[in-house]
């Protein structure tokens, strides 16, 4: 069985390639049941929780993400959330790999499946990407994005500038200029796509600073109690999920105006599955303003896990 490491996944999971790979998987589909979240007593002061997140493909593989997330890690230098990722044979059931850091897998797959929905809901001129958040999911954002729209400037905001400022200088392209900014609504307002990642459980962004034409993405709130838009940013979007049938219901964001009435079932327009086998329009016209809700689908692990296996195979074979 192969050891995949985090720095060979950085290496090998290209953007534009993981998008395109997960457009196709997309249209394919996967098995991919709930995932299974365990409560697991620490001599903390808070519990940890055990997730387990199945998905296989008939005949072709079988993909189990296990992470431990242990807030009390937080104090010291660990990160809250570990784990690792197995990947086996769907013919056979023999493992075939194990991927170091299923975290850094997951903020790939994140990011790959954002920009494979603004590939479909964001206008094809769009120029001017704001990232809101600074966490480990903030630079895999700016990449992504990039592969699928000519962007041209980049904001990052965050509660922390300096961190914000800190992420910002990590980029050196030519491509696009980037920059922090303390001013999120003046931020929102002038951005062709905001992509939110944050931890928030009050809304961030307000419905009245959007403008005609924008594709707002909301990657937090992850669950149902987080919010990082208001009701105005609902009521105003053509509202897009990753999954329908776990995303209404975990998301805070979709769950809280499906519970006051704001928003209906029938409402949503589509998820990734209907974008990518073309049951539903994506962008219907220059000025609509597009929302897009993920809180990740084990179909995105199982698609980048098999991608990043092949390419080290693929690698180990040519030395």
């Amino acid at each position: 069985m192969r050891t995949v490491s985090a720095a060979e996944l950085r290496s090998v999971l290209h953007h534009r390639m993981l998008i395109e790979r997960l457009r196709q998987s997309f249209r394919a589909g996967v098995e991919a049941p709930p995932p299974h979240r365990h409560r697991v007593e620490t001599y903390g002061s808070n519990d940890a929780t055990l997730l387990l997140a199945p998905a296989w493909q008939v005949n072709q593989s079988i993909g189990l993400r296990i992470d431990t997330v242990f807030p009390d890690n937080a104090g010291g230098d660990l990160p809250q959330t570990q784990g690792v990722y197995l990947l086996a044979d769907g013919k056979t059931g023999v493992p075939q790999a194990l991927l170091d850091s299923s975290a850094a897998l997951a903020r790939r797959s994140g990011a790959a499946s954002s920009a494979l929905a603004a590939s479909y809901l964001a206008r094809p001129d769009a120029e001017r990407l704001l990232v809101v958040g600074t966490g480990p999911l903030a630079l895999e954002l700016v990449e992504a994005h990039t592969a699928v729209r000519t962007i041209r400037h980049v904001l990052v905001w965050g509660r922390d500038l300096q961190k914000a400022k800190r992420l910002a200088a990590r980029f050196h392209r030519p491509k696009f200029r980037i920059e922090a900014t303390g001013d999120l609504e003046g931020a929102v307002r002038g951005a062709d796509i905001v992509a939110c990642a944050t931890t928030a459980r009050e809304p961030l962004i307000r419905g009245d600073w959007l403008r005609p034409g924008q594709h707002l993405e909301l990657l937090g709130g992850v669950t149902p109690e987080m919010r990082e838009a208001d009701d105005g940013c609902i009521r105003r979007s053509r509202v897009f999920v990753d999954c329908r049938d776990r995303t209404p219901v975990e998301a805070g964001d979709i769950a809280q105006p499906l519970a006051s009435g704001l928003l209906t079932v029938d409402d949503i327009a589509g998820d990734l599955f209907d974008l990518g086998r073309g049951e539903r329009a994506g962008r219907r016209f220059y000025d609509q303003i597009t929302l897009f809700k993920s809180v990740g689908t084990a179909l995105a692990d199982l698609c980048a896990a098999q991608m990043a296996v092949e390419m080290v195979l693929h690698n180990d074979s040519i030395r």
